[in-house]
């Protein structure tokens, strides 16, 4: 049985209850220039040593700004729905001692626990590559755990600002539904998928759904941004308390919310927000990946990695041409995606066979890795070096590396390439398609893989 080695370093130190781990695919288990602080490529979750979560409690129907201003300056946390200038639905949150709140986004403010920043397709090597306009919230959602067994997770969209606040200004996509709370969704969105038997080497897509500011779970709007939301599937929302200040607003309110974004729901069974072992969170310019503290017990660690990776070093592949000996450089090197070394292995990804590196079978001077006729088979096709996956989070089993993904090399077991390749991610607005997890490279239509062929000594 394998069991995950590293260490998180602000973990508690007496046997710490772990909900879990947030990874950002797309890195090949580091950032490019090394994990600091609240940013990092995996976050571990961690039972509080007291408890931070909270829940919905009293709503507040205002009619003025400076009364939505003495409600929002209370210190409860609140989310804010404004309907128009002078009407603002406030709803007070007060404290959940069942529940610890951990709250991701692009902000660097003290209330983010984990800061993620936008993804870069292939972008790890040399410096981050900087993003002039980013497309995710600053506070883009919130993970509540219950404290208590089964340690459930949910995933929420938006998180609470450094004053306690969440706010959906009236251009933001909000209504009420029909059992009467207020719900709406951020600008870009929070996108959910579970997949279908969880994160092994049986799973199956799941469906992509939009994840509102209270947790319920709707079908994709037209376009990411649009006003209109999707059908609701699923709703987790508790009852709360109607607290109208200002009630002689109440009709004016009412009405406002008749032509708030009030759409026909289809409720469908077995979909909810509660996050599963491999379920995927898109903050429209990073994907995560959440694993279960019992997911991470199954999968590889890094031991295992290194071991595989100095068996095949051990087995002494050749190449089939030079008869170079060949080997996968260190782990540390694979996460750098440094320089390339003398005896790293390349392959012509539309066969699989390996070579060590040679300078001949050019199809094209403009780009001439990408039509390189193979001296083995002839085949024309890419020509790149290998890597090997180093992340364990992204394999769904501990399968010797005997796959690359197509077009980028890395390297990781038959299952784990297979499962990645047919699993569509959100690109920009409306587009979904398959990329490489560690290194967010968009995979062929055509061949997301290819097997590996090695050639053995010959002495």
């Amino acid at each position: 049985m394998f069991s995950l080695s590293q260490e998180e370093p602000c973990a508690p130190s007496k046997d710490p209850v772990k909900y879990g781990e947030l990874v950002v695919l797309g890195y090949n288990g580091s950032l490019p220039n090394g994990d600091r602080g609240r940013r990092k490529s995996r976050f571990a979750l961690y039972k509080r040593t007291k408890a931070n979560g909270v829940k919905p409690s009293t709503v507040h129907i205002l009619n003025t700004p400076q009364a939505s201003k003495a409600v929002n300056c209370k210190g409860q946390h609140s989310i804010s729905y404004t309907l128009s200038r002078n009407h603002t639905v406030v709803v007070e949150y007060s404290h959940d001692k069942d529940t610890d709140m951990f709250q991701i986004g692009r902000s660097t403010e003290n209330p983010i626990d984990f800061v993620v920043t936008d993804t870069i397709a292939g972008g790890q090597e040399g410096e981050e590559t900087p993003i002039t306009q980013s497309t995710i919230s600053r506070f883009a959602c919130r993970v509540v755990c219950e404290r208590n067994p089964p340690f459930t997770a949910r995933i929420y969209a938006a998180g609470f600002d450094s004053s306690k606040n969440i706010f959906l200004g009236e251009k933001a996509a909000k209504w009420k539904n029909p059992d009467g709370h207020m719900d709406g969704l951020t600008t870009n969105g929070v996108l959910v998928m579970h997949p279908k038997g969880g994160f092994t080497e049986e799973s199956k897509p799941g469906v992509w759904r939009e994840i509102s500011v209270c947790g319920d779970v709707y079908t994709l709007r037209e376009t990411r941004s649009a006003q209109t939301p999707g059908k609701l599937v699923s709703s987790c929302v508790p009852a709360y308390n109607s607290d109208s200040d200002v009630p002689e607003a109440s009709q004016v309110v009412e009405q406002m919310w008749t032509e708030c974004l009030l759409h026909p729901r289809l409720q469908v069974e077995n979909e909810s927000n509660i996050l599963q072992d491999g379920s995927l969170v898109d903050l429209c310019g990073a994907t995560l990946l959440w694993r279960t503290a019992e997911g991470l017990f199954h999968t590889p660690t890094q031991k295992h990695l290194e071991a595989l990776r100095q068996e095949i070093n051990a087995a002494r592949p050749q190449c089939p041409v030079g008869l170079n000996t060949l080997a996968f450089p260190s782990m540390q090197r694979s996460r750098a995606l440094s320089s390339l070394e003398d005896k790293q292995p390349w392959v012509y990804l539309a066969c699989g066979h390996v070579h060590g590196y040679h300078n001949w079978g050019h199809r094209s001077e403009q780009e001439p890795n990408t039509q390189r006729e193979c001296p083995m088979c002839r085949v024309v096709g890419p020509y790149v070096p290998l890597w090997l996956g180093c992340e364990p989070a992204f394999y769904v089993d501990t399968g010797a590396p005997t796959h690359a993904f197509v077009p980028c090399g890395h390297v990781c077991s038959e299952k784990s390439v297979k499962y990645w390749a047919e699993i569509p991610l959100p690109h920009g607005t409306h587009a979904f398609h398959a990329a490489c997890p560690f290194c967010a490279t968009q995979l062929s239509l055509t061949q997301g893989c290819s097997k590996l062929i090695f050639q053995g000594p010959v002495d």
